[in-house]
């Protein structure tokens, strides 16, 4: 019987080691592989043979994996290239060392593309080794799955971050700006889920371009009809030349893509010059919505785990490669229900499920009914967190050990 090898590569969310857990638990209760081992920090750490074995974790550090914030295998930010012969067979040897058949990579839009590549290659070079990718990401931006595994629990804490704090801009008669800022770097799912908060005045989304005249406008209406203003801004906000109101625009995260952080103090910084209101405060969310294991959708670690043994389950069948898995959602009794899908990696890869044109209200208003009915079922529940000393309990990552 030959082994099994798992990663997770790219941004962590507080549903990620969910499906880590839900392949070593599959495994177990249907081992159709003798080790399940875990390569740390992603296919970086693989290419230098830096394994676990996870074959025998136990069912508490199971459910404590579950609850556990970051990646607990470790991630990367590398990019493995098309024609870079050296560590696809770098990677084989990895493999072979370990009798290794199948690698189940957890991740997002290059974490696909990363699968698809292998897959690609290991077919033209006729080598028998198999490669199946589980989607994840805050930003919500894959394309085929109904929805990300870590977006509902982005999600839920995002929109009790902006209930709360909104609560709390009203705490005196001032005037003031509250601007919360939100990961999202080419949609904005995430920006868009505080909506269901019922506080944001002003939402802006990467799917308009922003204009400036506009936004100050809607801004200064809100104020002057009751001297407050919530606003929501996805960090990719841009306008219509492509340039991000942020500063980080001129940096890169390793795969090309701009190392963002900044709308929010960008608008802030607009309202103040254009002296629509005296004060003006931002936050910004960033990892603290990827990695809040205190805030978790029950929905969405749940169908986490459910995606990894379903990965597992399907790799039963030898020609099942190439492949990602994925959520399609449905109507059960009226009901909302998830039914597990798998699709070719190709179709994953390489592009971005925006939030759509229609579901966008116009002059940064917020969305329609159609986005509340996307978003409503995915942040429902909470998990049984076990807790420790009046603190949710969490593994020693397996990278750190």
């Amino acid at each position: 019987m030959a082994n099994c090898l798992v990663a997770q590569s790219g941004g962590p969310t507080a549903a990620i080691n969910a499906t880590l857990a839900g392949v070593v638990r599959a495994n177990q209760l249907n081992p159709l592989y003798e080790h399940v081992y875990g390569g740390l920090n992603g296919i970086e750490g693989i290419l230098q043979d830096r394994l676990y074995d996870l074959t025998n974790l136990s069912a508490a550090e199971n459910r404590l994996l579950r609850q556990t914030p970051g990646s607990a295998l470790g991630s990367c930010r590398y990019k493995l290239k098309r024609g870079n012969d050296a560590d696809y067979l770098r990677l084989v040897e990895v493999m072979d060392k370990h009798d290794i058949e199948i690698l189940f990579y957890i991740g997002g839009n290059d974490s696909m593309d990363t699968v698809d590549a292998l897959s690609e290659w290991a077919r033209e070079n006729k080598i028998n080794k198999r490669f199946v990718g589980i989607p994840k990401t805050i930003d919500n931006d894959l394309m085929v799955t109904d929805h990300c595994p870590g977006f509902g629990s982005g999600a839920k804490f995002a929109i009790q971050v902006a209930r709360a704090t909104s609560i709390d801009l009203n705490v005196y008669t001032r005037e003031e700006v509250y601007i919360l800022e939100t990961m999202g770097r080419d949609a904005g799912w995430l920006a868009g889920s505080t909506v269901l908060s019922g506080v944001v005045d002003v939402l802006v989304l990467p799917e308009v371009d922003f204009d400036r005249d506009v936004f100050l406008d809607q801004v200064k209406k809100c104020m002057d009809e009751k001297g407050k203003c919530y606003i929501v801004t996805s960090e990719g906000a841009h306008y219509a030349d492509g340039t991000y109101l942020s500063a980080g625009e001129t940096k890169n995260d390793g795969f090309g893509h701009a190392v963002l952080g900044g709308a929010g103090a960008a608008l802030k910084q607009m309202i103040l010059d254009a002296g629509i209101s005296p004060r003006a405060k931002v936050q910004d969310l960033c990892s603290s919505a990827r990695s809040a294991n205190f805030a978790q959708s029950l929905t969405d670690v749940t169908e986490a785990f459910e995606l990894g043994m379903s990965a597992h389950a399907r790799s039963g069948n030898p020609a099942f490669t190439g492949q990602v898995v994925a959520v399609q959602r449905e109507l059960v009794d009226g009901a909302y229900n998830a039914k597990f899908i798998a699709g070719p990696a190709e179709d994953f890869a390489n592009h971005v499920k925006h939030v759509p044109t229609e579901w966008i209200l116009p002059d940064y208003q917020g969305v329609t009914q159609e986005f509340y009915d996307y978003i409503e079922p995915l942040i429902q529940g909470e998990p049984d967190l076990v807790m420790e000393n009046g603190l949710p309990k969490t593994i020693v990552p397996f990278n750190m050990r």
